[in-house]
């Protein structure tokens, strides 16, 4: 263990926890938190969604026992600037990360600065990747950067800690840990328990290789060819041509130079840098990697696949290796909420697991996020809290990440004068049906032309039935799907929409950029 100067944590030194306001609630009714969180999970790889690529029982149960929101959405799609948002309540125009070139600054406020003002304990362990270093919090443990799936480098408190074994899991033990030995007896406590699972390059854990390879059915939509659709033709996250070495996992010694471009602006130093990931690996871990992955790379270099058969390929390799490490979030998830049961005090818990963003798992022939359509703007949401939410309760409201530092706030009790961008989800979480966001959705995202995978920036408002995008920076494109005739938002309707509609969709665009005091898009 040492004592680093942070070179990838730059810290601003000022605390700004002024905001100090009684609670309403007693110490005795508080709910303690834990806001379970994990990176790229798409809402088709979730059986409670209705998946049927994978079962995740401990993840179901959490909405099975509690509430589903089925229209829970970000505003920036993509992972550093989703969780500034979660954290401040705020668009990232506003709290200053709007993609992951930026540094948080963390003296601004959020939610568990006020709560450790109001008598919390705070924690979080796990994926923080916003750079600076995280304030607000009693206890922090977190990975540099991304992290590595396996015998990942944390920082604890200031000092660097070298761990071994697989990252999910070490993180549950954290987690774990930090409830027995760090919180003081009779104090509420909110713990972020954030994984970096399922994000890229997708490693699973020798539990669930032992479950082999399985062939999955490919979307429907996995060919598209973009028809009026200029900003989904000329990215760059296509499976076909994600990176033949750390995203298929062939050999190292045998994929010396990279063909794929991956998103990547540069991809000559990928296979050295997968060659280094695999070197890093135990011999035992190599042992049982090797058993799995050295067939697959035998049977893929004597197959010598070609044209769509080779793209499928990538296909099945990538959603074995994705789905896989979605299942052991999912058995980690079970071993927490477990802990949680055997000492009394699961239900009083307010328990949350979400993502960061969504996915794309094949759809319209990607992966990764960014975009505004459906499969990466919207995000799992589960809650579970049975002195207030009923078991098996459904939302279809739409919400949003922008929600949940405020809801925090209304459900403690917690009276501030913070300028909460987002509405408490507490009416809906009783019961109620009435809209939180009656004018539509409002997103923005700014990673181009830096940055991965070539999505253009674009704006735009998602209703219940429309969503409206703007795509501009080096282009000026409108596109308009009618969500439910087009779920998988394959035909823009914008030349050939009444232009009353247009017109009354644009006038609450406007209203939602004003109201957010977002002039971020010239």
């Amino acid at each position: 263990m040492r004592s680093i100067p942070f070179l990838l944590f730059i810290v601003p030194l000022l605390w700004s926890c002024s905001q100090s306001v009684p609670s309403t609630n007693s110490p005795e009714t508080r709910p303690n938190i834990i806001f379970i969180m994990t990176d790229d999970h798409a809402k088709n790889a979730m059986s409670l969604y209705g998946s049927e690529l994978i079962q995740t029982p401990n993840l179901d149960r959490i909405g099975n026992e509690g509430m589903i929101f089925n229209r829970s959405y970000v505003t920036n799609s993509i992972c550093g600037p989703s969780r500034a948002v979660f954290l401040t309540g705020k668009y990232s125009h506003v709290n200053g990360f709007r993609d992951n070139s930026d540094l948080f600054d963390g003296s601004q406020m959020t939610y568990p600065k006020i709560l450790q003002n109001n008598g919390y304990y705070t924690a979080v362990v796990g994926k923080w990747h916003l750079k600076s270093v995280p304030q607000g919090f009693d206890y922090w443990n977190v990975l540099i950067g991304q992290g590595n799936y396996y015998n990942p480098t944390m920082v604890n408190m200031g000092d660097t800690v070298n761990h071994t074994g697989y990252t999910t899991n070490i993180i549950t033990d954290l987690a774990i840990e930090a409830l027995e030995d760090k919180i003081p007896d009779g104090k509420p406590f909110c713990l972020m328990v954030h994984h970096k699972a399922p994000h890229r390059n997708w490693m699973p854990d020798s539990a669930h290789l032992a479950l082999g390879e399985q062939s999955y059915p490919l979307p429907d939509n996995f060919y598209d060819t973009y028809e009026n659709r200029l900003a989904a033709a000329q990215q760059d996250q296509a499976i076909s041509r994600m990176f033949m070495s750390s995203d298929m996992k062939l050999e190292p010694t045998r994929v010396r130079v990279e063909t794929g471009s991956g998103g990547a602006a540069d991809n000559t130093h990928v296979a050295a840098g997968w060659q280094r990931l695999y070197d890093q690996l135990t011999e035992g871990q190599k042992e049982y990697w090797d058993a799995y992955y050295q067939p697959i790379s035998d049977e893929f270099f004597a197959r010598n696949l070609q044209g769509n058969e080779l793209i499928e390929w990538k296909y099945q390799r990538y959603i074995n290796d994705y789905l896989k490490c979605i299942m052991s979030v999912d058995d980690n998830v079970g071993r927490l909420l477990n802990y949680l049961e055997q000492q009394g005090t699961l239900d009083n818990t307010w328990i949350i697991y979400t993502s960061d963003q969504g996915f794309y798992l094949g759809e319209h022939g990607w992966y990764d996020k960014r975009f505004m359509y459906e499969e990466s703007f919207g995000m799992p949401l589960v809650m579970r809290y049975p002195p207030l939410i009923d078991p098996g309760s459904v939302n279809n409201n739409l919400v949003l990440n922008l929600d949940f530092a405020p809801t925090v706030m209304d459900l403690l009790g917690i009276d501030t004068n913070e300028p909460w961008q987002g509405k408490s989800m507490l009416p809906l979480m009783k019961g109620s049906q009435q809209e939180l966001h009656p004018d539509g959705i409002y997103y923005h995202y700014y990673e181009y032309p830096h940055g991965w995978h070539k999505v253009k920036r674009h704006y735009g408002i998602s209703t219940p039935r429309y969503k409206l995008i703007h795509f501009y920076n080096d282009i000026d494109q409108w596109e308009l799907y009618d969500l439910q005739e087009d779920p998988q938002e394959m035909n823009n309707i914008y030349d050939q929409a009444d232009p009353a509609l247009i017109a009354d969709l644009k006038e609450k665009l406007v209203k939602l950029q004003d109201q957010y005091a977002d002039i971020e898009f010239e």
